[in-house]
This record gives C-alpha cells, sequence and structure tokens, in this order.
C-alpha cells in the first residue's frame, strides 16, 4: 500500500504530489496527459513571466520525479473506492491502495461521484483543505469550482491537500518551508 494516490497530472495533482513526496510520503500519480496545460501559455502565473503550458507539465513532471514520485504516466483510473483503512484504485491493468486519495481530474468529477463524495450543485463539494466528505479523499481544481479554472489556483488546492494529509500523519498543523539552506 502507498500513502498516497493522486489521479491527474495537471497542475493541482503534480502540486499535491510534489509536496508529500517531497515530505517523506510514498507517492504513486496516474497521469493521462489530459491536462488543458496543453491548450494553454502562462502569463499570470506568480513568477512566470511567460510560459508554454506544455513546457511547464515537463518541468512539474521533473520535478515531481526528483523527490521519487511513482509516475503512471498513461494508465488511465477506471474507478475509485474506500477500502477499510483506505482506498482502491482500479486501472485496466491492475488495483493500488493507498491511505490518501488526492482526484486532480479537472473538470471530470465522475471518479468523486463513484466515490460518493458530497457535491454542491455541479461540483465537488470539499472543506478548506480540499477535503471530500468521504475522509480521507480530497478534490482539486475545476472538479471543486465553478468556471475558476487557472492552473495557479488548482496548484494552491493540490498543495492544500497535501498540507492537510501531512498534517494528519504528523498529528499537527505541518508547515512546509524552505529556507535557503535548503536548497544547498
Amino acid at each position: 500500500m502507498t500513502d498516497v494516490i493522486v489521479v491527474g497530472g495537471g497542475p493541482a495533482g503534480l502540486s499535491a504530489a510534489l509536496f508529500t513526496a517531497k515530505n517523506g510520503l510514498e507517492t504513486t500519480v496516474f497521469d493521462t496527459d489530459e491536462t488543458w496545460m496543453h491548450k494553454a501559455h502562462l502569463f499570470n502565473y506568480l513568477g512566470i513571466d511567460s510560459r508554454d503550458g506544455s513546457a511547464f507539465v515537463e518541468d512539474a513532471r521533473e520535478q515531481v520525479d526528483e523527490f521519487g514520485v511513482d509516475r503512471r504516466q498513461g494508465e488511465a483510473v477506471t474507478g475509485v473506492a474506500s477500502s477499510g483503512d483506505g482506498f482502491t484504485v482500479t486501472t485496466e491493468d491492475d488495483e493500488y491502495e493507498a491511505a490518501y486519495l488526492v482526484l486532480a481530474t479537472g473538470a471530470d468529477r465522475d471518479l468523486a461521484d463513484d466515490l460518493g463524495a458530497a457535491f454542491d450543485g455541479d461540483v465537488v463539494d470539499v472543506d478548506v483543505d480540499m477535503e471530500t466528505s468521504v475522509a480521507d479523499a480530497y478534490a482539486t481544481g475545476a472538479m471543486v469550482r465553478d468556471q475558476e479554472w487557472q492552473a495557479v489556483i488548482s496548484a494552491g488546492d493540490g498543495a492544500a491537500a497535501a498540507l492537510d494529509v501531512l498534517s494528519k500523519e504528523e498529528g499537527e498543523h505541518f508547515h512546509d518551508f524552505d529556507t535557503p539552506a535548503d536548497a544547498e
């Protein structure tokens, strides 16, 4: 069993994976490369003057890979379910288990619906930490927002979900704050 499974390889999913893996949680990402970032060009992402969306995704993938994320590129998730102490994620090839689940599938809310997460109208209902009505299952990005689909917002949603997972694991509020000495 892995600690965290992330379904989706756009800004929300890769941000969640970065935070969890960087801080020692075994993390698997299922990425079918269907992110809207391939249609985007970033002019409004803090710290980036101008960046092609596909190049941004490639950089983000390299970053999570450096922290040891098990990235299952091209392996589509066909189902998710609560299972005892966590979740079972099903693909055409196999089943995987994790203690935590982060859904980052853009506006596709089918997996959240299959999981039994509550909805508020057309969007998945989450708390401020992005946790759904299903304990330890998180929804991020466009699946929780009506028409507010910005990469920077989605990345923040993924980070919020990851920090909540890390806080649960630590038993207290977790802060991922690096200093220049950490980069050495």
